[in-house]
This record gives structure tokens, sequence and C-alpha cells, in this order.
């Protein structure tokens, strides 16, 4: 191969699904391998083939443990991966409880979409994989501190630095022999970088000098308030405050892994010092449970640690592992807080909570984390009067409010100061992990420190060579698996789900029997007008 390949298998034009093949002399690898979020249309690309051959791929690094970077390695090694997987202590750690938890809620999910699809008479489905296919994966783990050389193939190495996003994140620099004078070529992964005041992680670092640059832009076109510590707690505790409410609960759809370990210990800070009230604060999240087991044990190496074991030991902090406890957080009576995942409310039990409680003015949602184009999150952040809910409506009455300051990513300025402290850049940029509209505004940003030509935008399934001259797109390659026009966008499931709550919207408003009736015939008659037969199916 006369120069090294890196293709774009996720997080291309959207935010989620990463996964970077790199192509050298020394073997293939992967830099994460994450499941798509997102639409229906983005998630069915997890239950699709790979777009390469597992069995060729020779090993991965993995630069944390979010699913979104994480999720697919089970199925990589249910269809022939036997390399290894390279992580840092505590993201091998956190992958312990993580990708067990993914095959609990794909198990979960896959039973009851095929109880729905018996009762239609339609084709059943299977899991992406299984428990036995994540205890597989899970013993390919090699375990590398921080900034320390490792090898991974023959003439390719690679080294972490703290990313300062998550419990164990880590921005990814490899360097790839070239067998002759020629110096190395050095590629750096940013991976998900960490804002200024994340809570338990220090700040991003990474080395400068490289050839190419691989870079997140998730908040790439947001300018968040300067805010401190003591101001987001402020911020935070007046959001709890307006949410109180007798008869009432404040839902936090939150990732279980950080989020709401950060959340612990800020809202358990704020009621120790008396700026809040005792409220007891449920975790409806099993995995929220065990992941907080793993901060506990890697507690010296945060930033906050000492704050976060003195919030998990709070009187009224519940952790429910259960279906039965909780389940039992409906009879629960008198104001509560209760932090679920999913973080983007695409499963898990805050899908429940939200059942029980967005009809009801006495309950907020607080959203304090990115919301995915087409996840049930962003439809609510944006405003829905009525949602659905594994085919069931609810009208939205609560509360809807967000809070960005707990975002695990940093914003524009932030990315682009990190970028600027990893110059000189000898060739190119590749802006990544961001929807249009992000990255574009990222790429502004970087006017006058990078030169527009250098500044690359790779779209799903792309492919470059990475010369000495620069990255050179490759023609012909396989189509990619979803163009880039349907990437991060509102698919037609998302379009059906909001036809029918408008159906029932135009119903409801019917003044009586006969206007509901016309309705009803103006419908069939415009579904009958795509017919071949012309008349209505039953």
């Amino acid at each position: 191969m006369p120069h090294p390949r890196l293709t774009f298998h996720g997080a291309a034009g959207a935010v989620t699904g990463s996964c970077f093949r790199l192509e050298t002399d020394q073997g293939q690898i992967l830099i994460d391998c994450g499941m798509f979020q997102g639409s229906k249309t983005e998630k069915e690309l997890n239950y699709r083939p790979f777009p390469f051959a597992p069995d060729a791929i020779a090993a991965v690094i993995l630069s944390h443990a979010h699913i979104d970077h994480s999720g697919l390695l089970p199925k990589l090694v249910r269809h022939g991966f036997s390399g290894a997987i390279h992580a840092t202590p505590a993201t091998t750690d956190l992958a312990g409880v993580m990708l067990p938890d993914s095959a609990h809620i794909q198990q979960i999910e896959v039973e009851q979409f095929n109880r729905r699809a018996a009762q239609r008479n339609r084709d059943r489905v299977e899991p992406i994989y299984d428990s036995g296919d994540v205890d597989a994966c899970l013993k390919l783990f090699h375990r590398h501190d921080l900034n320390g050389w490792f090898a991974v193939l023959p003439g390719l190495r690679a080294r972490f630095w703290n990313a300062g996003h998550l419990l164990g994140s880590a921005s990814v620099e490899i360097e790839v022999g070239r067998g002759d004078a020629t110096p190395p070529l050095r590629l750096l992964f940013s991976a998900d970088i960490g804002p200024d005041f994340k809570l338990m992680q220090s700040h991003p670092r990474g080395p400068g000098g490289v050839d190419y640059l691989i870079c997140e832009s998730t908040y790439g076109d947001a300018d968040r308030p300067d805010a401190t510590a003591a101001a987001r707690r402020a911020l935070l505790r007046d959001e709890v405050r307006a949410a109180m409410h007798p008869d009432g609960a404040l839902l936090i759809p939150s990732f279980a892994v950080e989020r709401a370990q950060e959340l612990i210990s800020d809202i358990g800070r704020l009621i120790a010092e008396g700026e809040l009230p005792d409220i007891p604060i449920h975790v409806d999240s099993p995995l929220a449970t065990r992941a907080t087991r793993v901060f506990a044990k890697h507690y010296r190496k945060l930033e906050e640690g000492a704050v976060l074991m003195k919030g998990l030991r709070a009187r009224n902090l519940h952790f429910t592992e259960t279906r039965e406890q909780s389940m039992a957080l409906d009879r629960v009576r008198g104001f509560h807080i209760v932090i679920a995942a999913s973080g983007m409310c695409d499963a898990g039990r805050i899908r429940h909570r939200l059942r029980n409680w967005i009809w009801r003015d006495t309950a907020t949602v607080l959203f304090t984390g990115y919301q995915a184009e087409g996840t049930l999150g962003r439809i609510l952040q944006n405003g829905a009067r009525s949602i659905r809910i594994q085919g069931e409506e609810f009208v939205v009455r609560a509360r809807i409010r967000s809070l960005d300051l707990y975002s695990g990513h940093a914003d524009g300025p932030e990315l682009a100061e990190w970028i600027k402290a990893r110059l000189p850049l000898h060739h190119d940029l590749f802006l990544v992990h961001g929807e249009q509209d992000a990255i574009e505004g990222l790429a502004a940003r970087l006017d006058g420190v990078v030169a527009a030509r250098n500044i690359l935008r790779p779209v799903l399934d792309e492919t470059f060579d990475l010369t000495d001259t620069g990255a050179r797109r490759i023609a012909g390659a396989p189509p990619a698996r979803l163009p880039a026009e349907k990437v991060a966008r509102l698919d037609w499931h998302n379009d059906v789900s909001r036809l029918i709550l408008d159906i029932n919207d135009a119903l409801a408003a019917s003044p009586d029997e006969r206007q509901r009736a016309v309705v009803i015939r103006r419908l069939r008659a415009a579904l009958g007008s795509g017919d071949a037969g012309g008349r209505h199916r039953r």
C-alpha cells in the first residue's frame, strides 16, 4: 500500500457511531467501534453487516467507554474479530459494566418488538449481540496508562492523552512507521474533548505537530456562557427550585456514566450547604449503579473525587437495581428527583418515567446534555406538544427545560483553542462527530488558524489516502450505507409518528361525529390515491 488509508465508518456528518478504520502496510486497525443513535434509519445501521471484514481487523484502539464509541465491539467479536482491544484502565472497567448493560437492553427491547411483531404477523428480529459475545469481547481488552507508548502492530504504536471528557477517556495519538529513513506518519484522533469546567476531569491535553488531526465538532457552533463550578451549581439549584411541586417530580434524562455521578455530586452538595431541602434522589438505572462503583474505585483520579464520595453517602440518595424497584417509583409521593438513563430518551428506564409523568403539569423534564437529531430527547427539546412512546400517544404537559453546563463536550471556542494548541498541523484537519451546522460553525472559527483547503468534512464510509502532501479522496469506493442527506436527519419513522399525532389532534378538534367522518374519508381518499386498486385496503 503506497500510503496509509483512513475510512470514516461512523461519526461522519453525525455525532454517533464513532468508527475509523486505518489501513497500513502493518495491517488494519479500528479507532473505536460505536453504536449509531438517533433516527431509526440510523439505528438500523447497527443491525447491518460491517462494511469491512471483522476478521481482517488486527486491533482496536478504544478512546472511551460511551456506547456510541464502544457499543459494537461485541458485534465485531461475534463476526470474527479476535485481536487486542487497547484502552485505559478506567475505560476497561467501565466497558465491563456498559457492554453487558447494552446486551441486556437489546434483549429486553427485542423481546418487546417481537411480541408486537407476532401480533401483527411481521418478521422477528435478533439482538445485535448477546451476553456471550460481550464476555468474549471483554477478554480481549489490554490496559494502558496515559502518556505511555504501546505497540499495536509491528511498526505501529500509539499512546493515550487525557481528553477530559469521561473517566478514562483519551485522545489517541498514532505513529505509523514507514520502514526507511522517512519519519513516521503521525495522526491524532481527538475522540470527545471535555469542556474547561468539567466537574470530575482535568483539562484535555495532546501533542502538537501531527500530520493529520481528526477532531470532534459536536458543539462547534455553540458558545456556552462562561460558568464556574459555583455558577453551574447555582443554575442547577434554580432549576430544581422551579421544578418543586408537592405532588410533582423532576426527571433528569442522563447518561448513566459520569453525567449521573456529576449530578449526584452537585445536588448532594447543594443539599448539604442548605441551598436545597433534603429532596429524595432516585437513580433509576442499574448501569448508573454499577458505573458508580467503578467511579468509587477510581475516585482518587478524579478532580472532585472526594465530593463524589460524600454525595454517594447521602441518606436521601437511592439506587434502583431491579425492575420491581423501578416500577415502585410510580408510587412515590411528594416531590422527588429521578435521574434515569438514557440521556437522549432513546431507551432505558427514562421512557417509563416519561410515560408516567410527561402528561402531568406537576412534572419537569430537565435535559443536561446533547440530544441527537431524531431522538425523543431532541423532539421534546424542540417543543413537541405530543409524543409517542412504544406506540402509545402522550400529550406533553410537563415543563421541558435544558441546562447545557453538564455537557461532556467542549463548546466551539474551547474546541478552537484545543486545535490551536495542537499546531503546527503539517497536513489536514478532519472534522467529525458533529452535525452539519456544528461542523460549519467550527470551520468558521478556524479561519486564519487552519487554511480552508486543509479542513475536510468526511461523509459516512468515505475513504482518504493519507499522502505526504495531504489527504486525497478515493474515487470509486463502495457506496455509503446511508446517503449523507439522510444522516443526522429526521426520517420517515419520525414523520409517521408526527402524522399519527396530527391525525389524532384533528379528530379530537372535530366538533361532532359528522366532521370526524369527513376527516377520515379524506384520509382514506388520500391513501387510496396511491393504491393501484384505488380502494382502501383492510
